[in-house]
């Protein structure tokens, strides 16, 4: 493990930054790459849409003096539903697209909900989950015409939510695998099971910690998804709940080779003093993944 800390990326949500309506304050983007390279980050995840350049000669250039390099992007997509399949998968060509000429080898693919938010969840009939597939096949291979990987991230509010899903979409598929630590477990997933099940499948990481308390508010409809983020439900990697070392552990060991991205949830109201906010808690972040790669 003792290159593990050069396979850490960023993400801007790790700095509040979310494309979500009434969010909250978004920082701005020089000092959130800055931040990011102030960390030790050589990569980043591209963030919402227009946060970065979309040009990609415009986002290399952009990124060239900060020395990041684009290693992932969350596309979206309702792969369930007939009636919008045509309109999913264009989105998908021209993301995926953008993804390979800005350098990234991954798309992280979430399999959304028809329904506005992560606040509801979902369950597909059988008829659904044959359409699931079936368009997933062609998001596959829509991101193989472009050279990309997909990785499909299981996600709270979206079609692959639950540990039975998780396990119905590794049974049904052979689609690469976003292991989003911090989702896999709110939604009742164990991370470690998964990486130990899945490694071969796994071509991406989201870390996050989660606390369980907040977990267990979202999962008994006392609170939302969102405003359980906005309050801080996810935490600096090693204060919550998520067996975080364990899943490390096991796909280290099981010699995964892709990134392992900070992806911390945020929510801001204000500008953040210098050296507070965000970087501290990435700074706190590093701190636990480097004595990971010690061994202690």
């Amino acid at each position: 493990m003792s290159t593990l800390r050069g396979k850490i990326a960023g993400a801007p949500i790790t700095w509040g930054v979310d494309g979500s309506p009434g969010w909250g304050h978004l920082m701005d983007r020089d000092r959130v790459m800055a931040e990011m390279v102030q960390v030790g980050m050589t990569a980043t995840e591209i963030g919402p849409d227009g946060y970065l350049p979309r040009d990609h000669e415009e986002l290399r250039s952009y990124l060239s003096p900060y020395g990041l390099k684009i290693v992932g992007g969350f596309v979206p997509a309702v792969m369930y539903r007939p009636d919008l399949i045509e309109r999913e998968l264009a989105h998908v060509d021209h993301a995926s697209r953008a993804l390979a000429a800005a350098g990234s080898e991954v798309m992280v693919l979430g399999p959304s909900s028809h329904l506005d938010g992560y606040n509801t969840s979902i369950e597909l009939d059988e008829e659904q989950w044959a359409t699931f597939f079936a368009n997933l096949r062609r998001v596959q291979g829509l991101a193989a015409d472009s050279g990309l990987k997909v990785g499909l991230h299981p996600h709270w509010g979206m079609a692959i939510e639950k540990p039975q899903h998780v396990d119905r979409l590794l049974e049904s598929s052979d689609v690469g695998l976003c292991l989003d630590t911090g989702h896999l477990f709110l939604g009742g997933a164990d991370p470690v099971r998964i990486a130990r099940l899945a490694h071969d499948r796994v071509v991406h990481v989201h870390l996050k910690d989660v606390d369980a308390a907040f977990a267990d508010r979202v999962r008994a409809g006392e609170t939302t998804f969102k405003q359980a983020t906005i309050d801080g439900m996810f935490t600096p990697l090693g204060r919550g709940d998520v067996d975080i070392a364990g899943v490390i552990r096991t796909l280290e060991g099981a010699g995964y080779d892709g990134w392992y991205v900070l992806e911390q949830d945020a929510s801001l109201t204000e500008e953040p003093a210098p050296g507070a906010g965000p970087l501290a808690d990435a700074e706190e972040s590093l701190r636990f993944i480097e004595s990971l790669a010690l061994g202690s």
